[in-house]
């Protein structure tokens, strides 16, 4: 009898769990509403395709093995992709000051858009494993309370139904699948939205000659200081470009016309991103996009749970992209779900069950960041700061103000951010320490440019 597993969605998520499922089963089918491209283009079902896109450390050491064959490190460098040290590489203004740049180890991430993303991990689970991909929207779930073993989907050949011995929901964050469970009879599943508005705005440019290796800029937003927070990055993507992508949440949003644009970067925190774009030459018009809350579904905590279904990705849970943490969370998800069936078999008593409560604790970091941030922004919908959220808020911003003049607070932060630690990193002996003590150095008075890039940033300013 064949064994066959479904995946809803064909982005990030879902592709690492049908590369997850694919050695467990005989066919593996990705179902997902949208014409695919066969090259790195922006396709509709991502509203934040067009916007920075960060994948850290934790998200890739989580993809390695998921594809057999496949270096993912490698083929991500091969497409295209920009490797870069978050310790060294990178630029960054936070609330508490500038970060210094440090020549020790640290984790690494990877830049580039997030059409080269997906479509690398689709290119590589297609080659290297027997999953297939059909163009079909889902319906609803079929089963009961007690076990999923299938979906109905309508396509162009009608509506129908496709059994299966294990289905995903990947279908991201538009994700119905509160509702389909509705329909099976498991109800009461908790869901959260925190809203702070943010609105994105990105101009693709040009990589002027000579910056090339133009550290990662990152003017980070204030959420402590009583109004809209607005940050801005320069991002270095594939095809000698840079992604310029501006934010303000609700009250301070930027604008859209591209004078708008240059004017809203020169009255950041600091103007290095306005500067270095106003010589740089623009490849596309500005792109907007306000699909950028936090929301959370506490599938984790339903009364019932079908076997045979899990639940992956932004299907789970959706984070403000401000803190570039989503994709390493799908990823985590997966290797969840890779893990646990390499552990059990596929048809494990309380596999679903295990993979959905497994998801959750890889969700629980990023959510308590994210959130714990944007509750503090004046207008924000959904939370205000809790007693916790205080007492945390105030542990995290010694934290981030040591950081900046302290090489082991840094590690603590950097570890945190990219996802290759849990929140018990904060109270090592070390980290606990490195807070007591604040920051060793002296407050940085502006970005800690090397000689060769402050040339770059005087050649290419035009500003008055």
């Amino acid at each position: 009898m064949t064994r066959r597993a479904v995946v809803i969605g064909a982005g990030l998520a879902g592709m690492l769990a049908a590369a997850a499922l694919s050695g467990a089963t005989d066919e593996v089918i990705v179902l997902d509403r949208d014409d695919l491209p066969d090259k790195p283009e922006h396709r509709k079902g991502l509203p934040q395709g067009r916007h920075a896109h960060l994948l850290m450390a934790g998200g890739l050491a989580a993809m390695e093995g998921l594809v057999p064959g496949v270096d993912m490190r490698r083929h991500l460098l091969d497409a295209g992709a920009h490797e870069l040290s978050l310790g060294s590489g990178m630029l960054a203004l936070t609330p508490e000051g500038w970060f210094r740049r440090w020549r020790h180890e640290s984790p690494r991430m990877f830049a580039c858009s997030r059409a080269l993303l997906d479509w690398a991990v689709r290119d590589a689970v297609l080659t290297h494993t027997k999953v297939e991909v059909r163009r079909a929207t889902v319906v609803e779930l079929t089963g009961d309370a007690g076990r999923v073993d299938g979906v109905r989907v309508s396509s162009a050949d009608g509506d129908t139904s496709l059994e299966a011995d294990f289905v995903v929901d990947a279908s991201g964050r538009g994700s119905r699948v509160t509702h389909w469970l509705g329909g099976l009879g498991v109800t009461g599943v908790k869901e959260r939205t925190v809203d702070s508005g943010l609105v994105n705005a990105t101009r693709v440019y040009r990589t002027p000659e000579g910056a090339e290796r133009f550290p990662l800029t990152v003017l980070q937003a204030d959420p402590y200081a009583g109004r809209p927070g607005r940050s801005g990055m320069i991002l270095p993507i594939e095809g000698g470009r840079w992604m310029v992508s501006l934010a303000g949440t609700r009250g301070g949003e930027p604008p859209a016309d591209p004078d708008g644009f240059l004017r809203y970067a020169l009255d950041l925190p600091d103007p290095i991103v306005g500067r270095l774009v106003s010589g740089a030459q623009p490849l596309t018009d500005v792109h907007i996009s306000r699909s950028t809350s936090n929301s959370r579904r506490y599938l984790e905590k339903a009364r019932e749970w079908p076997e045979g279904f899990v639940a992956l990705g932004d299907a789970v849970a959706t984070f403000n992209p401000a803190y570039g943490q989503g994709m390493a969370v799908a990823a985590l998800g997966a290797r969840v779900l890779d893990d646990e069936i390499r552990r059990g078999g596929l048809g494990a008593d309380g596999l679903a069950r295990r993979v959905q409560r497994g998801v959750a604790r890889s969700v629980e970091a990023a959510w308590a960041m994210a959130v714990g941030q944007d509750v503090w922004y004046p207008r924000t919908r959904g939370g205000r700061p809790s007693v916790a959220d205080r007492l945390v808020t105030r542990y995290s911003r010694r934290l981030t103000r040591a950081a900046t003049g302290s090489y082991e607070a840094a590690a603590a932060l950097w570890d945190i951010t990219s996802l290759t630690a849990g929140p018990e990193r904060l109270f090592r002996p070390g980290t606990l320490l490195a807070v007591l003590n604040g920051p060793l150095l002296p407050a940085l008075e502006g970005p800690p440019l090397t000689e060769g890039e402050r040339d770059v940033l005087r050649a290419l300013d035009r500003t008055p």
